[in-house]
Parts: structure tokens; C-alpha cells; sequence
């Protein structure tokens, strides 16, 4: 009976301890942030800003990590395989979280089952340019010149795969047409190309092409996303004008790894939502042209991201595209 009293007071002891082990306070170290391309480009800006603003709720500095490479997939992978304690996050985009899985032919973790959604950041419109020499003022007119002269209208691209490709496929695949592809290695040569008339139209981002729309040397016919452009809002979505479903913007979304705790989830999920309303961090996010999300639960972006794969692995089994 006295060992039997012993070992019922050590149980004792060992269930308490790890009762408090798993009561730790969360964060009980500095946070890592996970960027998936270089430094300096846009993506990381954003990172950096709303890195600086979770401080003060969760009471732990947020560190930035740039893990570039494989077009996101590197920087995914290292976040999909670290320790699911909440300490190490994803700043991930369209391209990681649902293209990537149907786009490259190796890939070492799946965008839907290795992460736990956070928070969707907000996303970024791409808008539709033609060259002033096109003859057509709306997607109407030029659906109808494309139809009624095949193989005179091309569109230009930042790569085969990139979003500005896919749009331009989904664009076909909806409005029946035919508009040629031609490729570039990234959006500075595809814009200078429509520019000089080299090619007939592009899908590219709203801060980019805005400039040229002023200027007179591109064409704006519409904005590629669900809803209008805060940075255009006079000008109609390509759905408004005709084109059923049609909703093609580069989604920003924080996830980690898939086994983070549930209460982990949801504390990180709250800081960054009461971030995403500091007026610094939402003017500063404005001014790169990302728009706010809807709705900024971890089961929205989860339902988001399942709906994004689902959509670009068709638009990629359609256009052929394939990245080893």
C-alpha cells in the first residue's frame, strides 16, 4: 500500500506538471514570420508592417524571415515542417497556398492539408490593359474583335504559370475566345512590350498599370476581381461586363503549421485582425494597392484557399502549364 501511495503522488506530481506545461502562456518567445520570396519586393514590405504591429497584443516581437525560392515553395515547406507550437508562421500568397500544389510537378507539402489557416491579409487586383491601338472601349467590344479576327490579339505575361498567364487563360476559357499567349521573364519586359504595341493586352496589377491609364499609352477595361478597386472605382469588373465568375487577384494569407493548437489559432488570428485596423498599418497596406478582406476568420480563409485550389488547378490543367 505505501508504494501503491507513492506512485499515486508521483502521478500526481507528473499530471501537474504538464497540466502546466500545457497551460504555458502563448507566445513564450519572439515570433518568426516566414516570407517565401526575397527582400525588398512587396510581399515583404507588408510582412514587415504588420510584423511591427503585433507587439503590443501579443507581447513578443515578430521577426521576418525571407526563405525565397521555387516560387514560394521553399519558404511553405520550411513552415510546413516546423513545430507546431504557433512560433513560426507563413506569410503566404495565391501562388503557395493554391497554385503552386496543380503548377509545379514536385512539391513537398500540400497547400490545403500541412497549414492552419490564420487570417486572410487582403488581396491585390489585377486589372485588364489593352494597347490604345485595339479597337475596343469594353470587354464587350473587344470579346467581339477578338472573335471576329482570331489569332490578331495577344496577350502578354510575367511568365508561363504567373497569375497574369492564368488570368489570360481563364479570360479565353470564359468569353470563348482565342487571344494568343506570349510569355516574358518578368512584368518590366511584358509592359514595356504592350507598350511599344508588341502585344495586344496584359493582366497586371492596378498600382502598375494606373500610371500608363493616366498617361494615355494603356487602355483600362476593367478590374479583374469580385468587387471594384478602391484604387479605380469608376471602372467596372470584368464580371460586371459579362464574364460569369470571373475573379483573379493575388490573395495574402497568414497560416501555420497544420497541428497549432486551436486556442494558439485563435489568439494569433485576433492579434493580427486587431492590427489589420491600426489606421497606419491599413493606409500603409492601402498605399501597395491591397484591398481588406470580407471577412477575416481562420475558417474563411480556409474555405478561400480550398475554393482558390480548386479553381487554378482547373485553369492550369486548361493551359498546360507546368514548372519543374
Amino acid at each position: 500500500m505505501k508504494l501503491l501511495h507513492h506512485c499515486l503522488i508521483a502521478a500526481a506530481c507528473v499530471g501537474t506538471t504538464l497540466s502546466g506545461w500545457a497551460q504555458a502562456p502563448f507566445p513564450s518567445k519572439p515570433l518568426m514570420l516566414v516570407v517565401p520570396f526575397a527582400p525588398g519586393g512587396p510581399t515583404d514590405a507588408m510582412a514587415r508592417n504588420l510584423a511591427q504591429a503585433l507587439k503590443p497584443a501579443l507581447g513578443q516581437n515578430m521577426l521576418v524571415d525571407n526563405k525565397p525560392g521555387a516560387g514560394g515553395n521553399i519558404g511553405a515547406e520550411y513552415v510546413a515542417r516546423a513545430e507546431a507550437d504557433g512560433h513560426t508562421l507563413l506569410f503566404g500568397t495565391s501562388g503557395p497556398l493554391a497554385i503552386n500544389g496543380s503548377l509545379y510537378k514536385k512539391i513537398n507539402y500540400d497547400p490545403i492539408k500541412s497549414f492552419a489557416p490564420i487570417i486572410q491579409v487582403g488581396h491585390l487586383p489585377n486589372v485588364l490593359v489593352v494597347h490604345p491601338g485595339v479597337p475596343a472601349k469594353n470587354v464587350q467590344e473587344l470579346i467581339t474583335y477578338a472573335k471576329a479576327n482570331p489569332g490578331r490579339l495577344s496577350f502578354a505575361s510575367s511568365g508561363s504559370g504567373a497569375s497574369s498567364h492564368l488570368a489570360g487563360v481563364l479570360f479565353n476559357m470564359r468569353a470563348g475566345t482565342d487571344i494568343q499567349h506570349v510569355p516574358y521573364k518578368g512584368t518590366g519586359p511584358a509592359l514595356n512590350d504592350l507598350l511599344g504595341g508588341q502585344v495586344s493586352m496584359a493582366f497586371t496589377d492596378v498600382l502598375t498599370a494606373l500610371p500608363h491609364v493616366k498617361s494615355g499609352r494603356l487602355r483600362l477595361l476593367g478590374v479583374t476581381s469580385a468587387k471594384r478597386s478602391q484604387a479605380t472605382p469608376d471602372t467596372p469588373t470584368l464580371e460586371e461586363q459579362g464574364l460569369k465568375d470571373f475573379d483573379v487577384s493575388v490573395f495574402f494569407g497568414i497560416v501555420a503549421p497544420a497541428a497549432t493548437p486551436p486556442a494558439v489559432v485563435s489568439k494569433l488570428n485576433a492579434a493580427f485582425a486587431q492590427a489589420l485596423q491600426q489606421p497606419d498599418v491599413r493606409a500603409n497596406l492601402a498605399s501597395q494597392g491591397l484591398e481588406p478582406p470580407a471577412h477575416t476568420s481562420p475558417a474563411q480563409l480556409a474555405d478561400y484557399m480550398r475554393s482558390e485550389t480548386a479553381k487554378w488547378r482547373d485553369v492550369i490543367k486548361v493551359s498546360g502549364a507546368t514548372v519543374d
